[in-house]
């Protein structure tokens, strides 16, 4: 038995990258998985076939993370078709790589309402269902915590504050025995953040192990802290970035 059997989940932002690769861990570990998506609904339905393929059951709902009404009702969705909710993951996200002094409002603004409202508006939707136990994911980063990339000072300010709502909210929702915690990625391979783009060369000079990660690295330590073993930690950001903070 997977021990996220009879477990219901919610990625936000999943249908490409990390939060796919999340999705379909955790489908494989045993849940029932719901992902978001704003606009790539061809590549959500190839998320949700390749886990049912595999014999796990998903679906996919369109919901923009920066609109409160249609996360609301995308947690609600979820909640109807599953029967429960139990595992919430806080993956959609953006960065709008540039010099601060360059960036414009609507791009702070737009990073802003991404990373750290829409992280808001999902998580208080979700404890409304997340039964005693229930789990509650963000995904943070490793410049959260230490910043050595120009031109992103905009996206961890973001992040840092994922890290700071993350020991918050563990402390509020304790006593339900529901942990909140922050998975701090370093550089991942990814369509946003390709090991071979033209930032990857200082960020793979920032590691200890000189190469960009993988997606089922962050996925991995996602189902681990949403399965029972992990049920003692809480409020921790939990950093998987190849030794850029060390």
């Amino acid at each position: 038995m997977s021990n996220l059997t009879n477990k219901a989940a919610l990625v936000t932002g999943a249908s490409r990258g990390i939060g796919a690769a999340i999705a379909k861990r955790l489908a494989a570990d045993g849940a029932k998985v719901a992902i978001t998506y704003t606009r790539s609904a061809d590549a959500a339905a190839k998320v949700v076939k390749d886990i049912e393929s595999a014999g796990g059951k998903a679906i996919a709902i369109q919901a923009d993370a920066t609109d409160a009404k249609a996360v609301n009702a995308a947690v609600e969705k979820v909640v109807a078709t599953f029967g429960q909710l139990d595992i919430l993951v806080n993956n959609a996200g953006t960065a709008i790589p540039k010099p601060f002094e360059e960036a414009t409002l609507e791009e702070i603004d737009q990073v802003i309402a991404l990373n750290l409202r829409g992280v808001f508006v999902a998580t208080q939707a979700a404890l409304k269902h997340l039964q005693n136990g229930g789990r509650i994911i963000s995904i943070g980063s490793c410049v959260g915590e230490r910043m050595m990339t120009p031109g992103l000072a905009v996206y961890a300010a973001t992040k840092g504050a994922v890290k700071i709502f993350t020991q918050g909210l563990a402390r509020e929702v304790g006593e339900r025995g529901i942990t909140v915690n922050n998975i701090q990625p370093g550089p991942i391979d990814t369509d946003l953040n390709p090991a071979a783009g033209d930032w990857a060369a200082p960020q793979i000079a920032n590691t200890a192990l000189k190469r960009y990660g993988h997606v089922a690295d962050i996925a991995a330590m996602v189902a681990f802290v949403a399965g029972p073993e992990a049920s003692y930690i809480t409020g921790a950001s939990l950093t998987v970035d190849g030794g850029t903070n060390a």
